[in-house]
């Protein structure tokens, strides 16, 4: 006979689990070795209750089922709730197609810092633009240059490390 609420527990422990697993995965890559630390501990509490209460009734293969649902859907959770934490920085390269554009002043009113330069394209002379933003802001910062520059190109990815400049004197505070 199926016990449902055995099968809800399983899944709701191998969701919290397997977040917990890819949060702790995603602070170790971060250099958050403490944090990662701390959260293992609770992880591995939490793997144990779940595997004692799988590997005791095996004779369900439902048992097994939910083990396998509640490790997807926490793949998924831990991803989304990682999202939302928006842990780190983002290097924005912005690239337009005029010299003459105001875009650097108008993104350094707005409160980021921007570095800029001129550069040869295909076409012609185009401005490149490199912003240092928090995660947490990267959303307002493509909607603003969305806003004042529709055309530009832009690239982001996360910098591993970075040394110098005003943003290392903001960010160690």
């Amino acid at each position: 006979m199926i016990s449902w609420g055995l099968v809800g527990g399983i899944i709701a422990i191998n969701v919290v689990y397997v977040s917990m697993f890819t949060l702790r995965l995603i602070l170790v890559i971060k250099g958050r070795r403490g944090a990662a630390s701390f959260l293992a501990m609770a992880e591995v509490f939490v793997y144990l209750f779940g595997l004692n209460l799988v590997l005791q009734n095996l004779d369900n293969p439902f048992n097994m089922a939910a083990y396998c649902i509640g490790f997807g859907i926490g793949v998924y959770l831990g991803s989304r709730i990682e999202e939302y934490l928006a842990l780190g920085y983002l290097v924005v390269q912005v690239i337009v197609d005029s010299l003459a554009v105001e875009l650097p002043n108008k993104l350094r009113d707005l409160g980021y810092g921007v570095t800029s330069w001129p550069a040869d394209g295909r076409d012609g002379k185009r401005l490149v633009m490199q912003v240092l933003v928090k995660r947490s802001n990267e959303k307002r910062l493509m909607d603003s240059i969305k806003q004042l520059a529709p055309k530009a190109f832009v690239i982001s990815h996360e910098p591993k490390q970075f040394k110098g400049g005003f943003w290392v004197r903001l960010t160690n505070r």
